[in-house]
């Protein structure tokens, strides 16, 4: 048996030598990742700090890789003519994720967003988790998890709706014709200036920006930092309520008004207590009742002549 113990020895004495250099290797590549990306936290931006981590382990773990393919006295030559080829053919079936790829290469280089930033892309908003080169990951405000493809990020319109520090809460009133426009801007800055929320500088933007189909339209536009961006929507709309019913100011919605021509009577409406409108005068569906109430009408003004 000895001619087989001096095969199995060499042989043994090779796994096991690859498989502690891989093992340990790594365990190495994931801590200096981990450390270069708390290093470049430190100093930087979490973007920079993702792509120091996953650019260290996946280049360290190449080269722990080789090492453990020349303890196998696998030849590395012949491998990487093998591995050239697989990836031509591999490429040619996968030119969706080679697409992809690219664009998130240009997404790294551009830099459109970070994570953490709070992104619009289409109709979806969410957290940016994780910034990959495949794809975004993200968290949106209902706690669900979206993967987007980065080719479709390059494709679409991308709203950073956290970039900047502060935001702007515009909302749109529509007040009657009635009231006085000046009365209306000057509340409305009051109301401005009297809300936590509302920062003093930028100041509020009030704008009588139209004469509406049945109203008087106002912008009225409010800064606030971007994490009180809701708190200052929700309370700033319950202000304006709760401010123009004290001034009696009124608050413009459609009317309806029905006219059948010049020779008839307006119709009397009464208003039962439950709410109900009832109509005292014919129907309209109805021509005979029409034409009778029209005839008494014009009788009715005849006599009186």
């Amino acid at each position: 048996m000895d001619w087989l113990d001096t095969l199995l020895i060499p042989f043994d004495y090779a796994i096991v030598k690859a498989a502690v250099i891989f093992v340990v290797g790594s365990l190495v590549c994931f801590f200096l990742a981990r450390a270069a990306g708390r290093s470049v936290a430190r100093h930087g931006s979490a973007h920079l700090a993702l792509l120091a981590r996953k650019g260290v382990f996946y280049i360290g773990l190449a080269i722990v890789t080789a090492s453990t393919l020349m303890a196998l006295e696998v030849q590395l030559a012949a491998a990487l003519g093998a591995a050239g080829i697989l990836s031509i053919a591999i490429g040619f079936a996968a030119q969706t994720s080679l697409s992809n790829l690219i664009s998130g290469w240009f997404l790294l280089g551009e830099r459109p967003f970070q994570v953490g930033d709070l992104i619009l892309v289409g109709a979806t908003r969410g957290t940016v988790l994780s910034i990959d080169l495949l794809s975004v990951k993200l968290r949106t405000p209902d706690n669900l998890f979206v993967r987007l493809p980065n080719e479709s990020i390059i494709k679409s319109e991308l709203t950073n709706i956290s970039r900047f520090p502060i935001r702007r809460v515009d909302i749109n009133i529509g007040v009657a014709y009635r009231e006085n426009p000046e009365r209306v801007m000057s509340i409305l800055r009051e109301i401005a200036d009297q809300n936590p929320h509302s920062m003093d500088e930028p100041e509020p933007l009030v704008l009588f920006k139209d004469f509406g189909a049945s109203s008087l339209d106002f912008l009225f536009g409010v800064w606030t930092e971007k994490t009180g961006f809701l708190k200052l929507k929700n309370s700033i709309m319950l202000d304006i309520k709760a401010r123009f019913d004290a001034e009696g100011i009124e608050i413009a919605f459609p009317h309806m008004t029905i006219y059948a021509g010049s020779e008839t009577e307006p119709f009397p409406i009464s208003v039962n207590r439950k709410g109900a409108a009832q109509a005292s005068a014919p129907s309209l569906a109805d021509p005979t009742a029409m034409e009778n109430s029209a005839g008494a009408a014009d009788k009715g003004a005849a006599d009186k002549a």
